[in-house]
């Protein structure tokens, strides 16, 4: 069974850093994307970021420039930079499999506090 494994969220003052780690356990291929969402209370889960096969990385408008996404085969790392508390929410890692087939992490709170 595949499972993501979240870990690095936390607490931290604006304008601090954070780093998030997604590890992958029970797959035997590669993934072809791996990345990050986000969902604040009671709005919709959006995209932090997004790197494929070849390390090619696409960011939502809201962290271009401050978040940092790369990938070491089936291990996602995101790094957070300039941390605002709109940032606040819990993370979720993403995986896409065989035939499209998604993947998602329990997820890990992220809180910046202004």
């Amino acid at each position: 069974q595949v499972q993501l494994a979240e870990s690095g969220g936390g607490l931290v003052q604006a304008g601090g850093s954070l780093r998030l780690s997604c590890a992958a356990s029970g797959v035997v291929f590669r993934f072809s994307n791996m990345g990050w969402y986000r969902q604040a209370p009671g709005q919709q889960r959006e995209l932090v970021g997004l790197v494929n096969k070849d390390g090619n990385t696409n960011y939502g408008d809201s962290v271009k420039g401050r978040f940092t996404l790369w990938r070491d085969y089936n291990k996602v790392y995101l790094q957070m930079n300039n941390l605002k508390p709109e940032d606040t929410a819990v993370y979720f890692c993403n995986a896409v499999g065989l035939r499209d087939v998604l993947f998602w992490g329990q997820g890990t709170q992220v809180t910046v506090s202004s």
